[in-house]
């Protein structure tokens, strides 16, 4: 390999990996220092404006949750990206476009953390969890923890899990050209990730939407199942945890 070549794609390694670090770390602060205002902020009110405020803080939590969470999880993905986009790239975008990669793919777990704040919202207003910290009472909670349980072993969590194992795979069997490629192939991206990860997302309700620790485990988890050599044992593992936790919980409280 060239030397300059190498220079640059060291180059757009460490650019990828200060500004993925740098964008986590100012989501995990925000997380950190958030709960405090925003419990002040979501008191219940009577004034007209109460819902809509709610909701946007709500989606506003959900979607710095999500940065924090998904984007490490996404590393290995958009280092093989930017690797690969500089081998054939006449021009030098490469920052351009990874960082266009990354916005297509943050885009999707948006729009993923709009639905759960709805979510969120129509499961507070039957009582299924808690008004203040989101936290599912102990009968329901059983059930998020099956649900996910099951999901582990499903058809589609395996195909959207094996292609996020595979960034190389995914990359040259869905490679496009130029900066629209680029958000287009982080859309496709986020939409598998989403696949594979979503019923994980609902364990937050289990141990509350703002449990920090909770966050962080599941992070390094779905981190794990994505860097791991493809395989069943490890999601397969979990859910089986899960399941067996889920029962416990529906049958020492029916």
């Amino acid at each position: 390999m060239p030397s300059h070549a190498y220079k640059m794609m060291r180059r757009d390694r460490l650019v990828v990996i200060g500004g993925m670090v740098a964008i986590t770390a100012l989501a995990w602060a925000y997380l950190i220092v958030m709960p405090h205002g925003m419990m002040h902020d979501l008191a219940p009110s009577t004034h007209d404006s109460y819902e809509y405020i709610k909701l946007t803080m709500s989606f506003l939590m959900w979607s710095v949750m999500m940065v924090a969470m998904m984007l490490p999880t996404a590393s290995p993905m958009v280092l093989t990206y930017a690797k690969m986009n500089r081998s054939q790239s006449k021009t030098d975008k490469v920052a351009l476009e990874t960082g266009l990669f990354v916005a297509g793919y943050i885009v999707v777990w948006s729009v993923f953390s709009f639905v759960f704040a709805l979510l969120q919202e129509g499961l507070q207003d039957v009582g299924l969890i808690s008004q203040m910290m989101g936290k599912a009472n102990l009968l329901f909670g059983g059930l998020i923890l099956i649900t996910a349980g099951i999901y582990q072993f499903t058809p589609l969590k395996d195909a959207c899990l094996r292609l996020c194992q595979t960034p190389l795979g995914f990359l040259m069997t869905r490679w496009k050209d130029g900066t629209v490629g680029a958000f287009k192939m982080g859309l496709e991206h986020g939409i598998y990730c989403v696949g594979c990860c979503w019923a994980l997302m609902l364990l937050m309700f289990v141990g509350g939407v703002m449990n920090l620790l909770l966050m962080a485990l599941l992070a390094v988890f779905m981190l794990a199942e994505k860097m791991v050599p493809p395989s069943h044992w490890l999601p397969k593992s979990f859910g089986v945890g899960l399941i067996i936790w889920g029962g416990t919980l529906l049958v020492t409280n029916i």
